[in-house]
């Protein structure tokens, strides 16, 4: 089914094993015991034996903050609020989950969503809970506060400089959870976090290309994008400290970026921040470098500190020369290289399902096929398809259990575009190539694509496993927009006034006296959308629409339903105007902000099943709503939900018998 993504708050919440937070901590309260995790005990077995390798397992001990701080000081989960240097890698490989985590820290909305309020001090049981994003969904999980401590010592993520900060541990903790064990987070991909972390798509930068960071940088953060990079990886497979400071095979976090003068030239530096805390670049730029002696520009007060707390600056071409990538994320892929917010140029597709090994029909794919239309004026970078899959269908060594193609379909085709026939695909075996990184439970492609209609076809490897497909697409730019070819003008004052209203009305009734269809088909067309004709009102909408606003249900309008039909579409036109975006295309991800906006749906609520239902049926296939498939929408969900609380008795339900329900949905 396809649906597209809704920010955070929006989007339904699963609950990781079936634990609900708040009756366990409800429980915990009642009967004065604190939390105990039995899905993740505390044992070796959530740990992983190898990272307790050659280690004295008796002096093993699972112990409670408060415990661990023996009353010299309280505990606090985040105080003066969450930040980088808050955290600090423990024995586990997994600074992609910490880089991933710094950046994380300078978007403070976004990382509140997934922190939670929570505290050590109010109605404390030993209970917290985290969310992370999968398959497009947020799932959250819960925890106990017991941490691991060998020989008196954290084992993994501790508080920094004994600020007894807690939230990066037990958000460490709930991850290992969610991955089964902290063995599990030793290494891994740091787009895999990213996603985990934000639920977006991941735009991966080649640092070998020569490119404005600064300007990519700054464009990013501008954003609210997390940004990460890696240093190479060397033959021993092992992270280690080298001569320059760096660590080998180790995740950093992208933090800024500047360009300072400094002599007579120009210098771009890039800032970055070790998860370990305390190990940092050496070279040029570095903290105590001779360059930042000797520069006098005014930035350097704003940008220069000389602390050991793992964040530094290098310049551009050292972090060229010395990392691979730079991964950004974000809800949406960043033209880093035009200087645009990401979501004025994409929109979105998305398709969840469930892959299985041989699903075909003579050798040929079965009920996997996606599709969607490249539009005009975007041949350049212009698609981006990301297949996410769940986690708890994979095991640590496993390879990508699910792949995808590209065909383009023909025009002989596009009539079956719902069910491509066996012989498209006898016909059309050259799936088109695209540039290609996939993780272990993330794989993207980047295409170019021309103008036309385009299938994915997804299979699975081995075993089934569910997936999120998302398509992103380039929208036009505002000289193709869709003003070139329609034209939605607000009708000037007077014809709001209730003269002009019965004037125009006149003018298109049937002896003045009521409307049809075919009349209001006209009126529409002719005296509210003006311009070059485009998305008009068809014949069957405007037998929709009066069908909604007919009251006296006689299959016509008169004076009086038609004003109240007209104050409506005045309504629907100023939210049409107010949510597209500014490539004057409406898109079906904003659906639900429109809703949310409309006056005469006050009190009216959905579900995220209802908002995905709306969007397959009043959006075309590239994910776009025109103006009267928005005007039918809002005007149909006004009806249902009136008609459901006229009719029923509780609020909860309706009784009625097979002609009631007949009579009611053939004709509204």
């Amino acid at each position: 089914m396809a649906h597209n993504q809704e920010p955070l708050d929006k989007t339904p919440v699963i609950k990781f094993n079936g634990q609900d937070f708040n009756s366990l901590w409800d429980r915990c309260l009642s009967r004065g015991l604190p939390f105990e995790d039995e899905t993740f005990p505390a044992e070796t077995s959530s740990i992983g034996l190898k990272l307790l390798q050659g280690k004295n397992l008796s002096s093993l001990r699972w112990m409670r903050p408060k415990d661990i701080l023996k009353g010299k000081s309280e505990p606090h989960f985040i105080l003066e609020g969450a930040s980088r240097f808050d955290i600090q890698q423990g024995k586990a490989g997994d600074c992609w989950f910490l880089a991933t985590l710094g950046s994380l820290t300078q978007n403070p909305q976004h990382l509140q969503k997934i922190l939670m309020d929570q505290s050590f001090s109010h109605q404390y049981a030993g209970i917290f809970h985290f969310r992370f994003w999968q398959c497009g969904q947020w799932v959250e999980v819960v925890v106990d506060d017991r941490l691991p401590v060998l020989d008196k010592e954290y084992l993994f993520v501790h508080p920094r400089n004994n600020n007894q900060e807690f939230w990066p541990c037990l958000l460490e903790k709930a991850y290992a959870k969610f991955h089964g064990s902290y063995a599990n987070l030793h290494y891994g991909f740091l787009p895999d976090a990213l996603v985990d972390l934000m639920g977006g798509v991941v735009t991966s930068i080649d640092l070998h290309f020569p490119s404005d960071l600064v300007m990519m940088v700054k464009t990013a953060a501008k954003a609210g994008s997390l940004m990460a990079c890696a240093t190479l990886a060397e033959l021993t497979g092992e992270a280690r400290r080298m001569e320059n400071g760096l660590v080998s095979q180790h995740a950093y976090t992208v933090t800024g970026a500047e360009r300072i003068q400094y002599g007579r030239s120009w210098e771009d530096l890039i800032r970055l921040w070790n998860p370990w805390g305390n190990t940092e670049w050496r070279g040029r730029w570095s903290d105590g470098s001779l360059e930042w002696q000797k520069t006098h520009d005014q930035q350097k007060r704003l940008l220069y500190e000389n602390k050991e707390d793992g964040e530094f600056w290098m310049s551009c071409q050292d972090f060229q020369d010395n990392f691979s990538c730079l991964f950004v994320c974000n809800q949406f892929p960043v033209s880093l290289n035009q200087g645009n917010m990401p979501h004025k140029i994409w929109s979105q597709m998305m398709f969840k399902n469930r892959a299985t090994p041989g699903n075909t029909t003579e050798g040929l794919p079965r009920d996997t096929q996606y599709i969607f239309s490249v539009p005009e004026g975007t041949e350049s970078n212009n698609v981006i398809i990301s297949v996410n899959v769940r986690l708890q269908n994979l095991k640590a060594k496993d390879k990508f259990p699910l792949s995808f193609k590209v065909f383009k379909v023909d025009p002989q085709f596009q009539p079956f575009w719902k069910r491509l026939p066996p012989t498209f695909f006898s016909q059309f075996r050259n799936a088109i190539q695209g540039i290609v990184f996939k993780t272990k439970s993330n794989l993207t492609k980047y295409f170019s694509l021309s103008t036309g209609t385009y299938v994915v076809v997804t299979s699975a490897h081995s075993e089934a496993v569910e997936f999120l497909l998302r398509i992103f697409l380039k929208m036009p730019d505002g000289d193709r927009n869709l003003g070139s070819n329609f034209n939605l003008t607000a009708p000037k004052a007077s014809l709001l006034e209730n003269g002009s209203q019965e004037s125009i009305f006149h003018r298109y009734a049937q002896q003045g006296l009521n409307m049809d269809a075919t009349q209001l088909q006209s009126l529409l067309n002719q005296e509210f959308l003006k311009g070059t004709p485009g998305d008009t009102f068809s014949l069957d909408e405007c037998r929709s629409i009066v069908a909604l606003m007919d009251l006296k249900v006689n299959g016509r309008l008169d004076q009086e339903e038609f004003a109240r039909l007209w104050g409506r579409l005045v309504h629907c036109q100023s939210i049409f105007q107010n949510t597209q975006n500014r490539s004057g295309v409406f898109l079906s991800l904003d659906l639900w902000k429109a809703i949310k906006d409309t006056d005469f749906l006050a009190g009216t609520s959905i579900s995220s099943e209802l908002l995905d239902l709306m969007t397959l049926r009043y959006s075309d296939n590239s994910g776009r709503v025109s103006f009267p498939s928005l005007v039918c929408l809002l005007l149909r969900l006004e009806a249902m939900a009136k008609t459901f609380r006229n009719l029923s008795r509780d609020g909860k339900r309706l009784y009625l018998t097979e002609m009631e329900w007949m009579n009611l949905v053939m004709y509204n």
